[in-house]
């Protein structure tokens, strides 16, 4: 696990990454950067608003009751006057990791087109058991699975998901995992998931595809394991979308979706496409906006509305402090 030392490190460049428009727009102090000059606050409150104008905030209309409703911008659907089928494209992609309990574990391949993200089920963890060695497990045998595969072969992200789990189930491994597995082929982005493991797809800043929790109940979602108590691989969630040059996909544990809203999510992917962001210094902005969330205890945050819709959940307010794992993949033409 890293050390306290190496996570402040990190989230000391974070922050320096991170635009006083986003900390405007957020309500979020400096945390290392000095603060700004007079007037020039204002100035800088003066952009955020032109370039991150409040979306209306609206609950999905396609949440159920396993599902806690994320307030996210209401999305036009997608033209498809133009025929994307025969387009060959390509994911470029990057990660950034905060752990808490180093529970979180993830991979990605650029040329296969392939990236996945576990999170180990921390309630492992109360019981002396190494709540990390499943999703590691996961991961490890998906990627390996990947540099096994030839070249431009397609891969099947269920399939992936299904062999992944096969070993690392063959190999004891402890614990129980969620997990989301993506594969890029042409112009089809393909998934399979299990659990609150989730990702996103945005188009000009806006989410089109948005991957809902799949949970038994709340605060505990469907999850793969070694013992008999584990949901069935054979739940997961299986689907796939045309895609285009241009779009940003965001993967991510809970540590992220459970602290920052659909809606938050598109204003930073905005304001980092219009500052020319890489995936990587994305990937690290979310992540660090995730963990400044989850420290607050005052923000409201999508872990909060859920929260407060239990009984026991009455008046909580602020974030869930978690493994934050955020990877960020850029679509773009072949070349």
């Amino acid at each position: 696990m890293e050390k306290l030392e190496q996570i402040q490190q990190t989230l000391s460049e974070i922050d320096d990454r991170t635009p006083d428009a986003l900390r405007v727009a957020f309500g979020l102090g400096h945390r290392v950067s000095p603060a700004p000059a007079p007037g020039e606050e204002d100035r800088v409150a003066s952009f955020a608003a032109s370039v991150l104008p409040p979306p209306p905030l609206v609950v999905s209309e396609d949440a159920d009751d396993n599902d806690p409703g994320q307030l996210h911008e209401e999305v036009p659907l997608a033209s498809t006057s133009e025929d994307y089928a025969a387009k060959v494209l390509r994911m470029e992609w990057a990660s950034c990791y905060l752990p808490d309990h180093d529970e979180d574990a993830h991979f990605g391949h650029d040329e296969a087109g392939v990236l996945g993200v576990a999170d180990g089920v921390g309630s492992y963890r109360n019981r002396g058991v190494d709540a990390a060695a499943f999703s590691r497990g996961l991961m490890t045998s998906a990627f390996m699975h990947v540099l096994a595969i030839e070249p431009g072969t397609p891969i099947c992200p269920y399939t992936l998901l299904e062999r992944a789990y096969d070993e690392t189930v063959a190999s004891a491994a402890s614990g129980a995992s969620t997990a989301v597995i993506l594969s890029l082929a042409g112009a089809t982005l393909k998934w399979a998931y299990i659990g609150d493991s989730a990702f996103a797809v945005l188009r000009g800043g806006k989410i089109v595809h948005r991957s809902r929790a799949q949970q038994s109940h709340f605060n505990c979602p469907f999850q793969i394991s070694t013992g008999r108590k584990g949901d069935s691989v054979a739940k997961a969630d299986v689907g796939e979308m045309p895609v285009r040059d241009g779009d940003v996909v965001v993967a991510g544990t809970d540590g992220l979706f459970d602290n920052v809203f659909d809606a938050e999510l598109e204003r930073v992917v905005r304001m980092g496409t219009a500052q020319g962001y890489s995936p990587k210094n994305m990937a690290d902005v979310v992540a660090g906006i995730a963990y400044e969330m989850s420290r607050s205890q005052m923000k409201v945050t999508p872990i909060c509305i859920e929260y407060q819709k239990q009984a026991t959940g009455v008046g909580f307010r602020g974030g869930k402090p978690d493994d934050i794992t955020v990877v960020v993949a850029f679509v773009r033409d072949l070349w």
